[in-house]
């Protein structure tokens, strides 16, 4: 059986170590109790965090008991690693309703079941709000060397940008003071952290060694990055998060859909738990017939049913194939339909009681209108598909639709005067129209 540190190297998910070698004899000796630590700076958790998760859920099935810590103190200062200037401080009362948000996250990649390796998962607040400023000066300030804090990269970069607060330089005394609270009640030896917390990941094992003359461990993963070199875990948009709520599960299934060739054996190895032959192979067949995207695909079932569950997984399936003509669009449930159209240019049709309808391109296009007259019902679909861009004018979709290249929630448009009825409305506000293909356009339809 592969040994849990030689499969994190294959999977590329070690950038740094304490020490390698002394880790694995740690390791070797039996259960260890290792922790990772999420900050509650934003309402949610992304995919940044989730390898993270996924590194302590293997280290956690390869025998060791993993600690999940929600940072409700430190989530009040902030960390001023990869930041180029000061944090703005959310409200406590923010920071607390995230903390419950983020634990609930964590709490879903863990196993809690009792036993040697259950996880745990604890918040620094319940140590740190009673901490008074005397104490933390006292016992742990005291241990902490200046030098050393003025030597990680995060304030080193901060201090040449300009300056940064005495707030935010104490963050790396607060992160130390967590790993010695963990060591000191459960025994805790390791901290897994990303690569740019490796300063703050060195200051907890220091400061133990300081205190209790102990010597412990942390292990950093590296970001993971794109072919040329730019972060996962960001789009134009914003982030890839895991809370449906934040980041649709159709979008997030479309997110690994729509990754590069190049990008596929690298993130199967991060983010799938899938052998080491099946990646391979998988990396093979990608390269062989890259038209199946075969990879791809693995990279959206295995992730979409990891964080979203199997049940939305089926959903999101059968919708990006019915959306493409390879299904019954009216088997979509609402808000499975909603969210694959938002992911498409949309088109708003305003009904009025008289009959007027006025519509409008969302902002995946450039922005026009038109009104039909009052008493005609719903704008003709070469309207529809020039307000969407699918069809560059109104006589390019209608030539569209005469050369049996357009289609209405799947059927083909009959005829160049063609316009929906309402019986074709989906849960009565929604058609889907396509030209082609693989070119796709919603329309919702609003009364009133």
């Amino acid at each position: 059986m592969t040994h849990i540190l030689d499969e994190l190297v294959w999977r590329g998910l070690i950038a740094h170590t304490t020490d390698l070698d002394e880790l694995r004899k740690t390791l070797d000796t039996g259960p260890v109790t290792l922790y990772g630590g999420f900050d509650p700076t934003a309402p949610g958790l992304h995919i940044g965090n989730l390898v993270l998760l996924l590194t302590m859920r293997r280290l956690q099935q390869a025998g060791h008991r993993p600690i999940g810590l929600v940072g409700g103190a430190t989530g009040l200062i902030g960390d001023p690693s990869g930041k180029s200037a000061e944090r703005v401080l959310n409200p406590a009362e923010l920071v607390a309703v995230w903390v419950e948000r983020i634990r609930a996250e964590v709490e879903r990649f863990l196993d809690f079941s009792p036993g040697p390796t259950g996880a745990l998962i604890v918040s620094n607040l319940d140590w740190t709000a009673d901490l008074s400023a005397l104490a933390l000066l006292r016992d742990v300030g005291k241990h902490v060397p200046v030098n050393q804090m003025l030597g990680r990269e995060s304030v080193r970069a901060r201090l040449e940008a300009g300056g940064i607060s005495y707030t935010e330089f104490s963050y790396q005394v607060l992160q130390a003071n967590d790993y010695l609270e963990l060591h000191q009640r459960y025994g805790c030896s390791l901290q897994v952290g990303g690569s740019d917390q490796w300063g703050n990941l060195v200051a907890g094992a220091d400061l133990i060694r300081r205190v209790t003359g102990d010597t412990v461990h942390a292990l950093a993963t590296p970001l993971i990055t794109k072919p040329d070199g730019t972060k996962y875990g960001k789009t134009e948009g914003g982030a890839i998060w895991i809370s449906p709520d934040l980041m649709s599960p159709y979008a997030f299934y479309q997110f690994w859909i729509n990754r590069s060739d190049a990008e596929v054996p690298g993130l199967l190895r991060v983010f799938t738990f899938r052998s080491r032959q099946e990646i391979e192979d998988l990396a093979a067949l990608t390269l062989e017939k890259p038209a199946a995207r075969v990879g791809q695909h693995t990279l959206a079932d295995d992730l979409t049913g990891l964080v979203h569950g199997e049940s939305e997984l089926a959903k999101v399936v059968a919708a990006s194939r019915a959306l493409f003509g390879q299904g019954d669009l009216a088997d979509l449930d609402e808000r499975t339909l909603e969210a694959a159209l938002a992911e498409t240019p949309m088109v708003l049709v305003q009904l009025s009681p008289s009959g007027q309808a006025s519509f409008h391109a969302g902002a995946a296009v450039a922005e026009a209108d038109w009104t039909v007259s009052p008493g005609t019902g719903l704008p003709q679909v070469a309207d529809l598909m020039a307000a969407a861009g699918i069809s560059a004018s109104k006589s390019a979709a209608r030539r569209a639709i005469a050369e049996s290249g357009a289609y209405l929630n799947n059927r083909k448009v009959g005829g160049e005067e063609s316009r929906p009825a309402a019986e074709d409305l989906l849960h009565g506000r929604f058609l889907v129209l396509r030209r082609g293909k693989r070119t796709v356009a919603g329309v919702e339809v609003l009364r009133g």
